[in-house]
């Protein structure tokens, strides 16, 4: 990549968790608008890093791409605290305070909440009914802190949110309020199915599953929440860069809609993925043209992911419509390169 390099127009996001920081390398940070570092916590109602081991790594990359943005992200599947940290008005400023402070201490460019999820415990943590307005006030919070710091020091900082791809984030929520004070909405539409089912499906479908006329998908995710307030150029379209795996699979057809002995809780990465299945030791890539969905079966298992044709389709999709741009999960799962240099090519160069 020279200086000349075409600028984007678009998001490209990566999530990149601290453990595979040390994968990051030049030729796709010239490619990335953003790097999403995973994760700070919150503990005792404030946010700590102490735990991130190579945080310089993003300094060094900043000065190799100097309009890299990055973004520190707090929270993930998971990671409790932000009941309580929302909770009062005093639990609040101290959250904000403690984000804000860590962001800067590390020369972040924004915050990222990624609370999963305000009014629910799903994921083993606290919540409360009142998550539903705390989360706005929490956002409203943080948003006052970085408008001042923007007056003090010329320099606008970013504050975002991940949202899960489904109704339960949006009644949880006042998305028509929290747009106001973020930047952009990072759509998880990943995981849509897997974990908690054992009938076999895409788990990151552009549009609807074959056979499954009213099953979720990113389409009706992003419809979703532009129905519930949310501008359409706020929202930015979410990736896999893994899979999700079903066995015991009925072996009928193709494998797709088919029960499953397990849930697909199982996952591998893409690069385990190209190393090992893809129309590999038995396994037999199929395409979903409905959906625009790659997937993997053997007979017994089934494996949905993302590969570099299903990314092409959401970046032309992310053009046709007028999204912000796309973020994925999780940057050091791909070592060939191949899906986001995909996204590049379709949302950059094309």
């Amino acid at each position: 990549m020279n200086e000349k390099r075409k600028e984007s127009k678009f998001i490209i996001a990566a999530y990149l968790g601290d453990k595979g920081a040390h994968t990051l390398i030049e030729e796709d940070v010239m490619k990335l608008t953003h790097i999403n570092y995973a994760f700070a916590l919150v503990k005792d109602g404030e946010v700590t890093g102490s735990h991130l081991k190579n945080l310089d790594i993003l300094k060094k990359m900043k000065a190799l791409n100097p309009n890299l943005k990055t973004v520190i992200s707090i929270g993930g599947w998971g990671a409790g605290g932000f009941s309580e940290a929302a909770s009062t008005e005093e639990s609040r400023g101290k959250f904000a305070d403690t984000a804000v402070e860590f962001m800067l201490n590390n020369d972040f460019d924004g915050i990222d909440i990624d609370w999963e999820y305000p009014c629910s415990s799903l994921a083993g943590i606290a919540s409360s009914p009142d998550d539903k307005f705390t989360f706005t006030l929490m956002l409203q919070e943080i948003r006052n802190r970085l408008d001042s710091l923007e007056k003090e020091r010329g320099k606008h900082y970013l504050l975002t949110v991940a949202a899960g791809a489904g109704e339960y984030f949006i009644e949880g929520t006042e998305m028509e309020k929290v747009q106001q004070y973020i930047d952009y909405l990072n759509l998880m539409t990943y995981d849509m199915r897997g974990s908690f089912q054992d009938i076999t499906g895409h788990h990151t479908n552009l549009y609807e599953q074959s056979g499954e006329p009213e099953g979720i998908s990113s389409e009706k995710a992003v419809d979703m929440f532009v129905n519930a307030g949310v501008p359409i150029e706020k929202i930015v379209l979410g990736a896999a860069f893994y899979s999700r795996i079903w066995h015991g699979v009925e072996n009928v057809g193709t494998g797709l809609g088919r029960k499953a002995e397990t849930t697909g809780s199982h996952s591998v990465s893409y690069t385990e993925l190209l190393e090992s299945y893809i129309n590999k030791n038995g396994y037999t890539r199929y395409w979903d043209d409905k959906a625009k969905a790659p997937y993997l079966f053997n007979g017994e298992t089934f494996i949905s992911y993302d590969d570099e044709e299903s990314m092409t389709c959401k970046a032309e999709f992310i053009k046709e419509r007028g999204l912000a741009g796309i973020m994925f999960w999780e940057y050091s799962l791909d070592k060939s390169r191949t899906l986001l240099d995909s996204l590049y090519r379709t949302l950059v160069l094309k």
